[in-house]
C-alpha cells in the first residue's frame, strides 16, 4: 500500500485512479455470448454453464421443492439473522414509498404525477467466490414493496448445479418462485432478450464480475433498462486521531477481501494515524480466510495523510467512493459535506459491514466515481412515474394562446393546429 503525505491536488488523479478494468477486450468476448444467446436460447445457456461453471444443466429453472427444502440446510442462527436483516431492510424501504401529486399549474389547468411499479425485473445474484445472500434481500425486498408483477432471480450454480441454499431461502420468503441456474454475462442476455426457459425482463438489477458488467451496458443499449453502471468494490476512511485503527483495519480488510480488483482508500490527519493502521492490517490479515483475495486488493489501496479537512473533504467529493466511513470527532459535520458517496457510515461504531446485511440501507451502490450522479438502489429504482395532465375548456382557453406561440416558434405548425382546432370548436359552441 502507497503512502502519500499532503499531495498535491493535481496529483490526486493519479493516486485516486481505481484499478484499471479492460472493457474493449471484455467486449468483444461479451458480445459473442450476447449474440450467442439471443439466437439459440437455453441451448446457449447450457453450453456456457458447462464451460464456465462446470456444471451439465438438465433443467434451468429450480423445482419448487429445492426452494422449499432450502431451509432444512441452514442454522436456526442464519435463518434468525436472515430474519432481522429482512426486517430492517423492509422498514427502510417501505418508508421511501413515494406520494403521487396533483398540482393546478394555472385554471383549468391540472397536471398529476402517479408512481407506477416496473412490471418485470430481473436479478442477478453472484454466486462465485462468495454467495450473496444478502443481496437477495436488497433487491427482492424494494421489488416486492414496489409491487413488481414479475420477479425473477438468476445465479450461477456451483458444479452440480446446486444453487447455495441461502440465496434459494432468501429468495424463498420474498416469495421470488422463478429462479435460474445461469450465471455471468449469458445471464445477463437470457433476462434481456428472453430464451425458451428465461422470461425476458425490462429491467436487469445486480452486481456481477466484469463480464456482468460489461453485459449490463451492452444489454442497456437495447432497450432493455439496468440498475445503474457497477464495478470493483470500493471503501473510503476519513480518520482523525480519535480513531480506533483496529476498527479502521477492519472495515479497510472487510472491503478488500471482496475482490483483487476491490480499493480501499484511508484519509488520515496525522501520519502515526497510518502507521498503527498498517500494523493491524498486518495483525488481521495474518488470520483472514480470504488472505490472498485481501492481499491482492491492498496493492490497488492508498494511505493518504492530509492535515486539513477541506482538502480531505474535497479530495473524497472528487473520487466519490462507493462506501465512504468517517471515523472524526465531529464525524455529523464532516458528513453532512459529503456531496458524493454512495452510503456513509457515521462514527466509530458504524462498520460498513452493517450496511452490506442487516442495518436497512441498501447496499447496491454506485462505484468507479458513479456516485457523482448516481443514487444507490432505493424503492424508487423499482417504479416509475407516470406524469397525466387534463385541461378543461376555460383552462385551454387560458393556456391555448401561449402554446400555439411556442409551436409555431419552433415550425411546428402542427402542434399550433392541434390546438388552434380546439378554440375555433370553443368558439363556434358560444
Amino acid at each position: 500500500m502507497e503512502i502519500y503525505v499532503n499531495p498535491s491536488k493535481d496529483q490526486w488523479p493519479s493516486i485516486l485512479a481505481r484499478p484499471e478494468v479492460d472493457f474493449p477486450g471484455l467486449r468483444d468476448n461479451v458480445l459473442t455470448i450476447l449474440e450467442t444467446v439471443r439466437k439459440e436460447g437455453d441451448r446457449a445457456l447450457k453450453d456456457y454453464t458447462l464451460a464456465f461453471d462446470n456444471a451439465e444443466l438438465r433443467e434451468i429453472q429450480l423445482s419448487a421443492d429445492e426452494i422449499r427444502d432450502s431451509g432444512q440446510h441452514l442454522s436456526e442462527s442464519l435463518k434468525e439473522a436472515i430474519a432481522i436483516a429482512k426486517s430492517n431492510i423492509e422498514r427502510f424501504h417501505r418508508s421511501q414509498k413515494p406520494e403521487d401529486l396533483v398540482i393546478n399549474t394555472m385554471p383549468g389547468v391540472e397536471c398529476r404525477l402517479k408512481h407506477k411499479p416496473i412490471e418485470k425485473v430481473g436479478l442477478y445474484i453472484p454466486g462465485g467466490t462468495a454467495p450473496l445472500l444478502s443481496t437477495v434481500l436488497m433487491l427482492g425486498i424494494p421489488a416486492r414493496i414496489a409491487g413488481c408483477r414479475e420477479i425473477i432471480l438468476c445465479t450461477p450454480p456451483k458444479a452440480d448445479g446446486r444453487i447455495h441454499p441461502a440465496i434459494l431461502y432468501c429468495a424463498g420468503i420474498l416469495g421470488i418462485e422463478k429462479i435460474y441456474r445461469v450465471g455471468g454475462a449469458q445471464a445477463i442476455a437470457a433476462m434481456a432478450f428472453g430464451t425458451e426457459s428465461i422470461p425476458r425482463m425490462y429491467k436487469i438489477f445486480g452486481p456481477g464480475n466484469q463480464y456482468v458488467t460489461v453485459a449490463k451496458q451492452l444489454v442497456s443499449l437495447e432497450n432493455v433498462a439496468i440498475d445503474m453502471p457497477a464495478g470493483p468494490s470500493e471503501v473510503a476512511v476519513i480518520a482523525d486521531d480519535s480513531a480506533d485503527p483496529a476498527f479502521i483495519a477492519a472495515d479497510l480488510l472487510s472491503q478488500a477481501e471482496h475482490g483483487t480488483d476491490s480499493q480501499v482508500i484511508l484519509v488520515a490527519t496525522r501520519e502515526k494515524i497510518i502507521t498503527n493502521v498498517r500494523a493491524e492490517l498486518d495483525k488481521q490479515l495474518a488470520t483472514l480466510p480470504r488472505k490472498e483475495i485481501a492481499e491482492a486488493a491492498l496493492r490497488n489501496s492508498r494511505l493518504i495523510v492530509m492535515d486539513d479537512m477541506e482538502s480531505i473533504l474535497d479530495m473524497i467529493n472528487s473520487y466519490a467512493p462507493e462506501h465512504l466511513i468517517i471515523q472524526c470527532r465531529d464525524y455529523e459535520e464532516v458528513g453532512d459535506r459529503i456531496l458524493n458517496a454512495g452510503s456513509v457510515f457515521l462514527g466509530s461504531y458504524t462498520p460498513e459491514s452493517a450496511g452490506d446485511y442487516a442495518s436497512g440501507t441498501n447496499h447496491t451502490l454506485p462505484t468507479g466515481g458513479y456516485a457523482r450522479a448516481y443514487s444507490g438502489i432505493g424503492l424508487e429504482s423499482f417504479m416509475k412515474r407516470i406524469s397525466y395532465q387534463e385541461i378543461s375548456e376555460d383552462g385551454l382557453t387560458n393556456l391555448g394562446p401561449a402554446i400555439k406561440v411556442l409551436a409555431e416558434e419552433e415550425e411546428l405548425m402542427a402542434h399550433s393546429i392541434a390546438v388552434d382546432i380546439r378554440l375555433r370548436k370553443l368558439t363556434e359552441n358560444c
